[in-house]
C-alpha cells in the first residue's frame, strides 16, 4: 500500500473527503436514510430493512459512527442508534459551504 499524502491537504479537505466515504457506498446510504426516521434504531431492523447481513450492517454502523454522524446507546444487551443532529447540521454546513458556486475559487 502507497503512503497516504493526507498532511499536505487541509483539514476542511480531509474532512469532506471522510465523510465523502459514508455517501460513496448505496448501503450506507440506506442506512442513514433509514435512521433518519428513527429515535433508536436496532441493528437487525436496519439489516432487515436494507436486505442485507446483520454482521455486513455492523460494519457499516461502524464505519459511520466513526465519522461521528451516529450515535449509540444500550437498552440492555441492545445497542440502539440514531443520528447524531448537532454532527449532521455541521456535515450539512461543511458541504454547503464547501459546494457554494458563488464563491470565486479560480483564476
Amino acid at each position: 500500500m502507497g503512503v497516504t499524502k493526507r498532511h499536505i491537504h487541509s483539514t476542511q479537505a480531509n474532512m469532506i473527503a471522510d465523510l465523502a466515504k459514508i455517501f460513496s457506498h448505496p448501503a450506507r446510504v440506506a442506512i442513514i436514510d433509514y435512521i433518519g426516521d428513527c429515535d433508536g434504531c436496532l441493528c437487525q431492523d436496519i439489516s432487515d430493512k436494507i436486505r442485507l447481513s446483520q454482521p455486513t450492517t455492523s460494519q457499516h454502523l461502524q464505519v459511520i459512527k466513526k465519522a461521528g454522524i451516529l450515535k449509540s446507546y444500550f437498552k440492555g444487551k441492545s445497542q440502539y442508534y440514531s443520528i447524531d443532529v448537532l454532527k449532521w447540521e455541521q456535515v450539512q454546513e461543511l458541504f454547503n459551504g464547501f459546494f457554494n458556486v458563488t464563491k470565486a475559487k479560480c483564476c
